[in-house]
């Protein structure tokens, strides 16, 4: 079973941090930090699961995602949402577009992989 995931996330030590943990767990992880052609890298790539930053340069994680939702081929897609900001509007806004869930910076890496589990295993039940 693929256990593959995309990391859309510019600030790198947290892409780092992150792609070291799921690593370690054994997932395959790639990683890009450019929202502009962030919806390309994730429909050519097809990962299991998208962990996406709110703020990016380019085009913003909320584009992204509600891009993300209009195509069949990613409408299902889990997305794991990240934001330095974590007001509940940021909240709503995520959740009306399409999130499979929301986390706050900064983050403990038991949230972190407690969250891609939890949405792996969602995703691969029929």
């Amino acid at each position: 079973m693929s256990r593959r995931v995309l990391l859309i996330e510019d600030e790198p030590n947290i892409a780092e941090a992150i792609r070291f943990l799921l690593s370690r767990d054994g997932w395959q992880v790639e990683t890009h930090a450019d929202g502009a052609d962030a919806v390309d890298i994730i429909t050519t790539a097809l990962p299991d699961l998208v962990i996406l930053d709110v703020m990016l340069p380019g085009k913003s994680g909320m584009d992204i995602l509600r891009e993300l939702r209009e195509q069949a081929a990613t409408q299902d897609l889990p997305v794991l949402m990240l934001t330095a900001r974590g007001q509940s509007r940021d909240r709503d806004m995520a959740e009306k577009a399409g999130v499979s869930r929301f986390m706050t910076k900064p983050f403990s890496n038991t949230e972190v992989l407690t969250a891609v589990r939890d949405l792996h295993a969602q995703a691969s039940r029929p």
